[in-house]
Formats: C-alpha cells, sequence, structure tokens
C-alpha cells in the first residue's frame, strides 16, 4: 500500500510542477518551439531545472544498494539508436510541435475536462493502443518482438 501512496504523490507533485511551469498550456509550449516565430524561452529553466534535478538525484540514487520500495533498480540497458527508436522520437517531436501537448502535461490538462485535451487525450491512447497491437501481430519476432518496456531491463544491485 504504501509503494502505491509513493508514487500517487510523486505524479501529483510531478503533474503540479507541469501545470506550474506552464508545460500544460500549449500556446507557451508552442512558443518555445517557433525558434524563428515569436520565441518565448521561458521553458528552458523549466529544462534545465529538470537536467540539474535528474544529475544529481540519480547519482545520489544510485549510491544506494536498492531502491526504497524493491530489492533492484530497474534502469534501461539498450544504448543503440535504432530506426523505430528515430522514427518514434520524430513523430513525438511533430506532434509536440503540432499541438503543444506531449503525453504527461496532456494527462494532467485532461482533469480540466476540456474537450479538446480529452480529444488528445483519447487519440494518444488510441495510437498506443493500435501500436502495441500492431507491432505484437506483425512483428517478425516470436513474441512479437520487444516493446519499449521491455527494453529496460532488471538491473541487479
Amino acid at each position: 500500500m504504501l509503494p502505491n501512496i509513493v508514487i500517487f504523490l510523486s505524479g501529483f507533485v510531478f503533474s503540479i510542477g507541469l501545470a506550474a511551469s506552464g508545460m500544460t498550456q500549449p500556446e507557451k509550449v508552442i512558443s518555445f518551439l517557433d525558434f524563428v516565430g515569436n520565441w518565448d524561452p521561458s521553458l528552458v529553466m523549466v529544462l534545465l531545472g529538470a537536467v540539474v534535478t535528474y544529475f544529481i538525484s540519480q547519482r545520489l540514487i544510485l549510491k544506494r544498494d536498492s531502491g526504497v520500495f524493491g530489492d533492484k533498480f530497474q534502469l534501461p540497458t539498450r544504448m543503440d539508436i535504432d530506426t523505430p527508436l528515430v522514427a518514434g522520437a520524430a513523430m513525438f517531436g511533430v506532434g509536440w510541435g503540432l499541438v503543444g501537448f506531449c503525453p504527461g502535461p496532456a494527462l494532467v490538462s485532461g482533469v480540466t475536462g476540456n474537450p479538446q485535451v480529452l480529444t488528445f487525450v483519447l487519440s494518444m491512447s488510441l495510437g498506443m493502443y493500435l501500436f502495441g497491437s500492431l507491432h505484437l501481430r506483425y512483428s517478425s519476432e516470436p513474441d512479437g518482438g520487444a516493446s519499449p518496456l521491455d527494453a529496460i531491463a532488471v538491473r541487479s544491485t
């Protein structure tokens, strides 16, 4: 029960950070990505804050022998850059630039009940489901190949 409470609180704090930083405002994100137009550089501070927080906290956390609620850390092990990764990153970037939402801020904004946001979240969820289903069905590997979640392997501590 306690791990679920911590997970919920972590997500709640993250969502507050997304809202407070302006990441849930599509027009602000689009202005940030519009380098040649009316560029709004304020989200650079969000980016720098995230990088610095990650840089420091990852080093502190990995000094531990295990996680607080588990006996192992789960870290990505794949280091290669392949076509699906590049294609997915490109589609993510184009989608983010077109509508100003990425998945996390869209989910946070979903609590507003705004029909445009809910349409985005529904479309995103449907796209993720269809990709997973098609990838599993048409992959050349017997088990459907590695899903993005399979790229995360359990690292022994």
